[in-house]
């Protein structure tokens, strides 16, 4: 059959990071604004993915393959550092979970997902990856808290 007939396959919107392969998180201008450094941010339009992959150098890259390393951003972003805030809404941390479940309570997590709920949360904007911690936090807190 002659390819000039023959149908591309058409965009799904998913991503893969070119150098680790692990499916992108699609981020808007506000966390490209946030955490590239000015003279890297030319490299992403107004969208771009973020790599949530904890051991990848690389924090954004687009559909033309450039990247953003994580040398390139304004300041660590967690899962690439885990000193950095879970949240950047309100700098909820790891050693927040960590309390939680040396405590065998979800104090702090209860707390954070009320605060959450409020207008104060800007997570599209604030977050690297411009979603909402919550399901990180959660899924943190099951992990280190260990099967039981």
């Amino acid at each position: 059959m002659n390819k000039a007939f023959v149908r591309e396959p058409e965009s799904d919107g998913r991503a893969y990071c070119p150098r680790c392969g692990a499916l992108g998180l699609p981020v808007g201008v506000g966390p490209l604004d946030r955490y590239i450094r000015p003279e890297s941010r030319i490299k992403m339009q107004d969208a771009a993915w973020f790599c949530n992959f904890p051991r990848c150098e690389v924090a954004y890259f687009n559909e033309f393959q450039e990247i953003v390393s994580v040398e390139e951003l304004t300041q660590p972003v967690y899962p690439k550092n885990f000193d950095a805030p879970l949240c950047a809404c309100f700098g909820f941390q790891y050693d927040d979970v960590e309390a939680d479940v040396r405590d065998g309570v979800p104090t702090r997590i209860r707390e954070l997902l009320a605060k959450s709920k409020t207008p104060e949360a800007h997570c599209q904007s604030l977050a690297a990856d411009g979603r909402c911690c919550m399901a990180t936090v959660q899924e943190l807190y099951m992990k280190l808290r260990g099967p039981g």
